[in-house]
């Protein structure tokens, strides 16, 4: 009955607006009220990290972060982990950078913060890719080249880097469980997944942040790729004050390809999080 009556409610509202706004002549208004809801839903939302919800998000797992392990994939110069290791100084951080140029800054702010900076990419297979970037700037390092030439609409050039998984990784350094696995790298994040297919299906990896962007349109990932390799996950979308549960898989709602940051618990994790997380 409750929903008969949710459901009747919703189909006059919907009615009641296409009578009213479903003209060519509002189309652009339309258009302006689409792109609001996206920012209002958490996308879109990259100026700043409190807009992205990244500084409520750190400040809320600092707390089940004490004397565990995070991996920093895509660390850049090393932002993300610096302010996990200032909000819980007892965090082992290993942090990821492929740029040859960008990791000498990310290896002086690993020494000064007390963590591991390692000149590596992460993906489904070792070995050597090219990673690009601009031409004469480091911004947007991707292993795609058309995230630079076609996305950025940039001049890219090339470096081969040294690739690793995240499965290798934790047999060589013999890790027992990753608390928070981040990964943002540019359209690769489906890979970095498939890298850590071992470390997901033995439950070693308790919570995932993530990014789903344009990137993917070059990469040719869906969200519900995201969705399906991360089977064991309860995936929400960050807001600037707490996480909004994405439920099932509805493709109107999720295959979205615009910045938004996206947080997967393990199912079996949630009890101990839920309380910190305020979900």
């Amino acid at each position: 009955m409750y929903k008969t009556t949710k459901q009747n409610i919703l189909d006059i509202v919907i009615s009641t607006y296409r009578f009213f706004f479903l003209r060519k002549s509002l189309f652009k208004l339309n258009k302006l009220i689409f792109s609001l809801s996206l920012r209002g839903m958490g996308i879109l939302n990259h100026e700043n990290d409190r807009l992205s919800g990244e500084d409520f998000f750190i400040k809320k797992i600092a707390k089940i972060l004490h004397n565990s392990v995070v991996i920093d994939v895509g660390a850049n110069i090393g932002n993300y982990s610096n302010k996990i290791k200032t909000s819980s100084p007892s965090t082992n951080i290993y942090a990821f950078e492929p740029h040859p140029n960008t990791f000498t800054e990310l290896e002086i702010q690993a020494n000064q913060n007390h963590y591991v900076a390692l000149n590596a990419a992460c993906s489904d297979l070792a070995g050597s890719l090219q990673l690009y970037d601009y031409e004469k700037k480091t911004s947007h390092a991707s292993l795609y080249k058309d995230v630079i030439d076609k996305i950025h609409k940039g001049v890219s050039q090339s470096w081969y880097v040294n690739v690793t998984t995240i499965d290798e990784f934790v047999k060589s350094s013999e890790i027992e469980r990753i608390r928070l696995l981040k990964i943002d790298t540019e359209g690769n994040e489906l890979k970095v997944l498939l890298g850590a297919k071992e470390s997901l299906a033995e439950g070693l990896i308790d919570i995932i942040q993530l990014e789903f962007n344009e990137m993917n349109v070059i990469s040719r990932v869906f969200f519900r790729d995201i969705y399906e390799i991360l089977n064991n996950y309860l995936l929400y979308r960050l807001l600037p004050d707490g996480l909004v549960f994405l439920g099932e898989y509805y493709s109107l709602n999720l295959e979205i390809f615009a910045y938004q940051n996206i947080i997967a618990i393990r199912k079996e994790y949630i009890n101990e999080v839920k309380d910190w997380l305020d979900i």
